[in-house]
C-alpha cells in the first residue's frame, strides 16, 4: 500500500502534467496551503521565474485576519494576488490547484482571483 505523501505527489503530477498540455504557455497561479496559512504564486514556467506571490504570513494581511487558514483568508490572498498580476501585466493564468481538491479555501482563493480580474 502506497503511503499517503506518495499518493499526494502522484496527484500533483498528474495535475501538473495536465496543465503542461493545455496552458498553452500561459504564466500558472499555483497554490499551497498549509494547516495555518495559504500561499498563492504566479509562475512563469518558460523562464521558471515566480512573477509575483502573496501569502497570509503577510504583515498587513496578517493583522486583519483571525486565522491564515480559512475561506476569509484565502478570498483576501485571492484578491490581492489578482491586483499584484495586473500589476505585473498578467491577465490570463492557468490555475494549478497542486494536488487538492477545488474545495473549500482552494475554490475560494480562485474565485477571489477571478473577482479580481484573472481569467482561467
Amino acid at each position: 500500500m502506497l503511503m499517503k505523501q506518495e499518493l499526494f505527489k502522484r496527484r500533483k503530477k498528474r495535475s501538473r502534467a495536465r496543465l503542461r498540455r493545455l496552458g498553452s504557455g500561459r504564466p500558472r497561479l499555483s497554490v499551497f496551503r498549509s494547516g495555518k496559512h495559504i500561499y498563492a504564486q504566479v509562475i512563469d514556467d518558460g523562464e521558471g521565474k515566480i512573477v509575483v506571490a502573496a501569502s497570509s504570513l503577510e504583515k498587513e494581511v496578517r493583522g486583519e485576519l483571525k486565522t491564515g487558514a480559512d475561506k476569509e483568508a484565502a478570498g483576501r490572498i485571492g484578491k490581492s494576488i489578482a491586483e499584484r498580476a495586473i500589476a505585473a501585466g498578467i491577465k490570463d493564468v492557468v490555475f494549478d490547484r497542486g494536488a487538492y481538491r477545488y474545495h473549500g479555501r482552494v475554490k475560494a482563493l480562485a474565485e477571489a482571483a477571478r473577482e479580481g480580474g484573472l481569467n482561467f
